[in-house]
């Protein structure tokens, strides 16, 4: 019998293409239908190898889940950047790739985040997602988020409203 391991850990460079393979993938899967293909494309093509292996070395805490030996899916945190709400913490990004979401490794994914920004001192935390986002404003639901937030976010002309949910 094999054990299969599943480890949420600070990404580094070297996992720069996969992180990249992740991005275009779940971005793709997400947003296609929602923001307008020039942006989307133009964010998707941006992100590349070389983008991801900044980010690795850059001020966020990026977090990867490494499911034997492959990257699933990844995870950006840091301080909130929404002044006017009290929570210490954000997470800018949490994202899976599509093969492995729905079998529980988001959630674990997402409970990693929230303990790494509790151990860092942060107390509560916000996340922004698309309101059109079906699947990402129902996950946020599922695990204890408030839609206590909204603004807009433009994409090449196109206002789309989003959601900030919270935690305490």
């Amino acid at each position: 019998m094999k054990t299969l391991s599943i480890d949420v850990r600070r990404a580094e460079p070297n996992d720069a293409r996969e992180i990249s393979e992740v991005h275009r993938a779940a971005w793709a899967q997400a947003y296609t239908g929602l923001i307008p293909h020039k942006p989307l494309t133009q964010m998707l093509e941006r992100r590349n190898e070389g983008w991801w292996r900044k980010a690795a070395r850059g001020p966020a805490t990026l977090l990867v889940l490494d499911v034997a030996g492959t990257i699933a899916g990844y995870a950006t945190v840091g301080l909130n950047r929404a002044k006017a709400l009290p929570q210490d913490g954000e997470i800018y990004e949490i994202y899976l790739r599509p093969e492995y979401q729905g079998i529980g490794l988001g959630r674990r994914l997402f409970g990693e985040t929230r303990r790494l920004l509790k151990s860092l001192g942060c107390n509560g935390l916000v996340v922004w997602c698309l309101e059109d986002s079906e699947n990402a404003t129902r996950f946020f639901r599922r695990h204890g988020g408030h839609d206590l937030a909204e603004g807009m976010e433009d994409f090449d002309g196109a206002n789309l409203r989003k959601i900030g949910f919270v935690w305490p």
